[in-house]
């Protein structure tokens, strides 16, 4: 008598269901829709971020700045940053000549994309229904809606890293090595867009592909280290070039102190977000530092009682949770992501993330190694969770727009996750999953929605009825088959949707200016890093605290412009002089700008800045880039940003400006801005005291500054 040993089972994947007439309709209906909200009153920002706005109209000048990545055209500095996000704007600008909306679309094309790519990256294993929900989520997630709109360097880092997902799955679905290779030349530009936040990814990706890669395992170590050998050309061509490049004929590289692209790479711009020992920041260690001299006067009243009640709202340095006394860059631990700064812009949907990642995983749990649904929820899981993590754990410089770079995660988990989950509703346990799900979501979304008591205060109860209904009719079986099923799915459509969507229509609607900007509308102890004080956090044009340009940011800070004024000017039209330009509150805005916004210069100043400005090298010389940016961007000439975007890098030395000076090569000192007259340490400060004691200062539009040909 003979006996069989009975064979494990063994889960096969589902194959998606057949394609549907409806399905290239609805991506074109998703495609185009995502494409109209992102470019719909697109100019409204203005110069955006006018840091990476003046390095834009730089590159659109001269080929030398557009390859490093200048902050102005005669190649003076560069900013902290890469250029290659820079590459696609400046390019548009050369085209299109220079507007607002000829630097904003390609960033605005590239989150259509995005959605696209997330599309085909979740369809392909999980079926159309998965790849639409997936694109419909990172389109409506609020900070995506933003930071496709706006000209930071986030745009096209989204866009890179999910491709090397796409192409890390391509490889688990078939062994090639091309796709390998493609997947590092993805992160490998990555790294040319952002530096290390790239590498977040890189761990989910080799985890993944050592676990789920087809050939055997000896193979796929290779072939993992032929892909970092291409994420090495791919982004060390360029590196190479600037650090072997005489330092004598090249732009002194922003953020570094020894003018070392290696530097900027480890340190301001690596280890240092981590540990918070960012040499030259705002506040080098997380402490204090040399704030008081960055803001003059003003930083000492707003850190010592300027805000009513006494400091930052909830007591330290703004952009932490509620309670504050997180340091500069707030309260550090793992609600960092849900507290009020960074919780509308991105963790509607994390709880649902989470839970459906790990029913997803269940449901595959026996499912062959080589499962590409599996790797599917691996790859966007460990994604989530090691950026999510750093995020929530970092102690350098953090600001709310950084989350962005989950919002594909959260995206594709969601969507992988429920479509799975609801294919297998037959099970009791997967109703129930889905039924948590849903009160967790609606549950999340009263709690954001409640922190803005003024904003669509009905939505919330609207979310949580729904979201009830929706789980309690998941846990019958017969409220999940035919018609009524659909009534079941759109309820829980929106209680997911419902809250970013409010907030990204918002943000849509909303200018936002500055170098520090948040998504949605004003929240309680909402800070969103340096600067957002009750509300979008960063500083606008003119002055105010949030980075929104509507007048509804929280108040206006001392010497600061009245909410509405030079913060909404277009580009290339005068805002004129604000209240308390040129009187030390140049980090807080204003005419002559300051550490986080751009200069506003009236007509009269411009006018005198491009008289005879074909006779010298840079019209004029301010301290810090934001300072310097508005200059650059109303003459369309070089304005040399002095210590780049902080004012602290030693770029020129006191000895190099004289000899610029003496050699007739800048026209203006314009003072004001980041630590112009206002004291502070290095040669900045040492520029500027020179100017003052060898110069006769005069005032244009609000604006002191000093002929240095006189």
């Amino acid at each position: 008598m003979t006996t069989t040993l009975e064979q494990p089972k063994v889960e096969t994947p589902e194959p998606p269901p057949a394609r549907r007439r409806w399905e290239p309709w609805a991506l074109v209906a998703l495609l185009v829709g995502t494409a109209v909200a992102y470019i719909w009153g697109l100019g409204a920002s203005g110069w955006a971020n006018s840091f990476y706005a003046a390095a834009v109209q730089a590159g659109s000048e001269s080929w030398k700045a557009f390859f490093f990545g200048s902050s102005d055209a005669a190649n003076s500095i560069t900013v902290d940053k890469p250029p290659m996000s820079l590459w696609l704007m400046s390019l548009s600008v050369r085209i299109f000549g220079l507007s607002s909306w000829a630097m904003l679309v390609p960033q605005a094309l590239l989150g259509v994309g995005s959605v696209a790519l997330l599309y085909a990256a979740v369809k392909r294993w999980f079926g159309a229904a998965a790849g639409l929900l997936a694109g419909l989520v990172l389109a409506l997630t609020p900070i995506a809606a933003l930071m496709f709109r706006f000209n930071n360097p986030d745009a096209l880092l989204v866009l890179l890293m999910i491709a090397s997902v796409w192409a890390l799955l391509r490889a688990v679905e078939d062994g090639r090595t091309r796709w390998l290779v493609l997947t590092g030349v993805f992160v490998g530009l990555g790294f040319l867009t952002k530096q290390l936040q790239v590498m977040l990814v890189v761990p989910p990706l080799a985890l993944t592909y050592l676990f789920a890669g087809p050939p055997k395992f000896g193979k796929r170590l290779a072939q993992c280290f032929a892909a970092l050998g291409a994420m090495i050309v791919s982004a060390g061509w360029w590196l190479l070039t600037v650090e072997l490049w005489p330092a004598s004929s090249r732009p002194w590289i922003g953020g570094s102190q020894n003018n070392s692209i290696l530097e900027l790479t480890l340190g301001y711009n690596g280890l240092g977000r981590l540990n918070g020992e960012e040499t030259g920041s705002v506040m080098p260690g997380g402490g204090r530092g040399d704030a008081a001299a960055a803001m003059g006067g003003a930083g000492e009243a707003m850190i010592g009682g300027a805000v009513p009640g006494g400091g930052m709202p909830g007591g330290g340095m703004p952009g932490g949770g509620p309670g504050g006394g997180g340091g500069m860059w707030g309260s550090t631990g793992i609600t960092r992501l849900f507290a009020s700064a960074q919780g509308g812009q991105i963790a509607w949907l994390i709880p649902a993330a989470l839970i459906l990642l790990v029913a997803g995983l269940a449901l595959r749990g026996r499912a062959a190694r080589t499962d590409t649904q599996r790797a599917s929820f691996v790859v966007w899981g460990l994604w989530l969770l090691v950026t999510g993590l750093t995020f929530s754990f970092m102690a350098g410089i953090f600001h709310a727009y950084y989350t962005v770079a989950l919002a594909p995660a959260v995206a594709a988990l969601v969507a992988i996750g429920s479509v799975t989950l609801w294919r297998r509703r037959d099970s009791l346990w997967v109703r129930a999953v889905l039924a948590v799900t849903l009160l967790a979501t609606a549950a999340m979304s009263w709690v954001l929605l409640g922190r803005s008591a003024s904003f669509v205060p009905w939505l919330k109860w609207a979310v949580v009825v729904a979201g009830v209904l929706a789980a309690v009719a998941v846990l019958i079986p017969a409220l999940t088959r035919g018609r009524i099923a659909a009534v079941v799915t759109l309820a829980a459509l929106f209680t997911g949707l419902a809250g970013p969507t409010a907030y990204a229509v918002d943000t849509i609607a909303t200018p936002h200016t500055g170098s520090i900007v948040s998504a949605g509308p004003n929240v309680e102890g909402g800070r969103g890093g340096f600067g957002g004080m009750g509300g979008p956090g960063g500083m606008d044009g003119a002055g105010r605290m949030g980075g929104r340009t509507d007048g509804t940011a929280a108040p206006t800070m001392p010497g600061g412009a009245a909410p509405g004024a030079a913060g909404a000017a277009a580009p290339g039209t005068a805002a004129g002089a604000t209240a308390g330009a040129g009187d030390g509150m140049g980090a807080m805005g204003g005419a002559a700008g300051g550490l986080l916004s751009g200069s506003n210069p009236g007509e009269e100043l411009v006018s005198l800045l491009e008289q005879d400005a074909g006779n010298y090298t840079w019209v004029a010389a301010a301290i810090g880039s934001n300072s310097a940016s508005g200059y650059q961007l109303a003459t369309e000439d070089p304005v040399m940003p002095i210590g780049g975007f902080n004012g602290s890098d030693p770029s020129p030395t006191l000895e190099q400006f004289q000899q610029y000076v003496a050699d007739g090569k800048i026209h203006y000192f314009v003072a004001g801005g980041r630590g112009g007259g206002m004291g502070g340490d290095g040669t900045a400060s040492e520029i500027s005291t020179w100017v003052q004691a060898n110069f006769t200062a005069v005032t244009v539009d609000g604006v002191t500054l000093y002929d240095l040909t006189s």
